[in-house]
């Protein structure tokens, strides 16, 4: 079963060096890495830098339209005002569907503000006691959501690739 895990970092690029880590990990097999996304928002930007770990035909990666909504949802609907919030409440009504509650977007778009940085993980398979022991040192800030195997199904569904 694949979790969504979403570390916040005290600094810009601190999910950068984060990402790292988990490749490292991945190359030991204490992690399967199934794809990712790092937000980095430096202090006086209006609005995040977003980069997506794999390409979207990669094994696993949920696609851009994935990271794209949920990013839209968290990092720039309030600042589309209300003509999009309709629009906005069907998109977050179809995340719930696949584990991703409205709460837990609050709580991401609260704490990754300027001057921080994000990874957001799709992963499995970890080795729970490694992956803690090395981000121990770090600034790290644990955000969960853990997917059960039919709200996995869904999501890799919904947000499949075309290409």
């Amino acid at each position: 079963m694949a979790s969504l895990t979403v570390w916040k970092f005290g600094t810009p690029f601190g999910a950068e060096d984060a990402l790292e880590r988990l490749k490292a990990l991945q190359e030991q097999q204490l992690i399967v890495v199934q794809d990712a996304a790092v937000v980095s928002w430096e202090a006086g930007k209006n609005k995040p830098k977003t980069r997506q770990m794999h390409d979207t035909k990669a094994a696993g990666a949920l696609g851009g339209g994935f990271w794209g909504m949920l990013f839209g949802l968290i990092f720039f609907v309030p600042l589309l005002g209300l003509a999009i919030g309709a629009a906005a409440g069907a998109l977050a009504g179809s995340l719930t569907d696949v584990g991703i509650s409205d709460s837990f977007i609050r709580s991401v778009r609260d704490k990754v503000t300027p001057g921080t940085s994000a990874l957001f993980l799709l992963s499995s398979d970890a080795v729970f006691d490694r992956v803690k022991e090395e981000f121990t040192a770090t600034d790290a800030e644990l955000i969960s959501t853990n997917l059960s195997a039919e709200q996995e199904q869904r999501l890799r569904m919904a947000f499949e690739s075309e290409d």
